[in-house]
């Protein structure tokens, strides 16, 4: 493998909160190659506005995560792009939170079916399909962002974003499945921590969103192949599951 290739990132979500400040973080370096990935590159203003000179190589994306044959058209333009060479870290970062007032006595199918799309069934089908992708990169990671609030032994007594922690306790679960299942790759959970994002909302103890996205490349960056299948927060620490 050429040592002087730029090493390629491939981010979901990446028009606002942690998608864009990651796009924004790698692209200070010339030697990053970023697929920025967001349903309509059209309206993404604030991405696009990520390029420059100087910078490393941004590819904008269209690609929905509930749709698999936006998900199939995706990897086939990041393949055109490429050539030869792979994806050395797929970033499934994508994701939402139905809302504070979703609690277990008024879940409703709607939010509870909305929450796995988007959280557990597109974070898979994104695997099953840019894993060849990733094989043939450097790195061979994929990251899976996740939430200490879908840690069953972090659990704390409240019963708010109850769709929204149920299913990252099984994004949790499907990163151990895609562990043991792709054993050349690379695959772990991340917890962000609680940033300052739209989805995060307001509240005391929040971090910025580049402390959070900075500890995200870091620990990305520092991955062991040993470290497959493990729950990791920003910060480099377990997580307990």
């Amino acid at each position: 493998m050429d040592s002087l290739a730029p090493t390629v990132w491939f981010i979901t979500g990446a028009n606002r909160g942690i998608g864009l400040e990651l796009v924004n973080q790698l692209l200070q370096s010339p030697s990053n190659e970023v697929f920025g990935a967001c349903r309509n590159p059209v309206d993404a203003a604030s991405l696009h506005a990520l390029a420059g000179p100087g910078k490393g190589t941004l590819h904008i994306i269209a690609l929905d995560i509930n749709d698999s044959a936006s998900i199939e058209a995706a990897a086939a333009e990041a393949k055109a792009a490429l050539g030869e060479r792979g994806i050395d870290y797929l970033i499934n970062n994508a994701g939402i939170n139905p809302g504070w007032g979703d609690s277990p006595p008024v879940m409703t199918v709607d939010n509870m079916l909305a929450a796995f799309r988007t959280n557990v069934i597109g974070p898979a089908l994104m695997v099953q399909t840019f894993a060849p992708l990733v094989a043939r990169g450097g790195k061979k990671a994929i990251v899976n962002v996740s939430s200490t609030m879908g840690s069953i032994a972090s659990r704390k007594p409240q019963n708010q974003h109850s769709s929204y922690s149920i299913s990252k306790a099984a994004l949790n679960m499907l990163t151990g499945k895609l562990a043991d299942s792709y054993p050349d790759l690379t695959v772990i959970v991340m917890c962000p921590g609680w940033l300052e994002t739209d989805m995060g909302g307001a509240g005391a103890g929040q971090l910025p969103v580049s402390t959070g996205v900075g500890g995200i490349i870091k620990v990305a960056q520092g991955l062991k192949h040993e470290d497959s299948g493990s729950f990791i927060e920003y910060t480099g620490k377990r997580v307990p599951w």
